[in-house]
């Protein structure tokens, strides 16, 4: 796999094969095709047109478009549907708009709705230059189980923001103090859109790079992370332009923090906003 495939991975988006997801006059997501036969059964809240999906009209307020989505997806979850369910809620919104509502994590990709998520390289200065650490997901995970990640990764939940995410995911994954991941560096947000087995993941990945002393191991607190390992952005590199077994988030990540740390790396991120 090329460094470009990489990238190419992040935004493989066949619009056709969608319908958009409108609440308020604006898209909130996209709906495969061959998902709206399943959307049928729920006409009482749902409004399914030739080009576009919309909760019904008198669906109006959040609190009950968010009751009224709970139910479709606990119903598309009982028909297996969705992926393994999580009980955490994504605020679903326009860019720069309003939330219309929240809606359990595991039915998001089935809708293609957009979320946030934040990433978080973890970085050591060493004699030789920059090592970065890689982090191997849990064989349980509901998404891209035992694949490899970077340090810190995780989505944006109802009602956070992407600061109370870094210093939440920061602590639970890899054990590290509030007050050292408040010293994480913002490194800017990478867009990706892709068809994946559940319909479209589409998220805003808000990266950040953080420089940990050498002696720091990072440790993880929730399970979710099976084990931790140090390269050197010369290994990282060689890697992802192998076959080495980096989600597509992950990827695109570590890319872009290669693209700014390691001196004469070149690769055209295309997914950045």
């Amino acid at each position: 796999m090329s460094l470009e495939d990489r990238v190419r991975a992040a935004r493989r988006f066949e619009r056709a094969r969608f319908l958009s997801f409108v609440a308020d006059g604006a898209v909130l997501g996209f709906v495969r095709r061959d998902h709206i036969p399943y959307l049928k059964a729920y006409r009482g809240i749902l409004a399914i047109g030739e080009d576009s999906i919309s909760l019904c009209p008198e669906i109006g307020t959040f609190e009950a478009r968010t009751a009224a989505m709970a139910s479709v997806a606990a119903s598309l979850a009982t028909r297996g549907l969705l992926s393994k369910w999580r009980d955490e809620s994504y605020d679903i919104a326009a860019d720069g708009a309003a939330r219309a509502f929240a809606l359990e994590r595991s039915a998001v990709r089935f809708f293609g709705f957009a979320a946030k998520a934040v990433h978080l390289n973890g970085l050591v200065r060493t004699g030789a230059g920059i090592d970065m650490w890689i982090g191997r997901r849990s064989a349980d995970k509901a998404i891209d189980p035992g694949m490899l990640d970077n340090m810190v990764g995780g989505g944006i939940a109802s009602g956070s923001c992407v600061e109370a995410t870094l210093v939440k995911e920061a602590a639970e994954e890899a054990g590290i103090p509030s007050a050292l991941a408040r010293q994480a560096v913002p490194a800017g947000a990478l867009r990706v859109a892709r068809e994946v087995a559940e319909g479209l993941h589409l998220e805003t990945i808000h990266a950040y790079d953080l420089f940990l002393a050498a002696e720091f191991v990072p440790i993880n607190q929730d399970g979710e992370v099976a084990e931790f390992r140090r390269a050197s952005l010369e290994a990282v590199a060689g890697e992802l332009a192998g076959d080495a077994p980096y989600t597509v988030d992950a990827a695109l990540v570590a890319l872009d923090c290669l693209a700014r740390r390691l001196h004469g790396f070149k690769c055209a991120l295309s997914s950045r906003d």
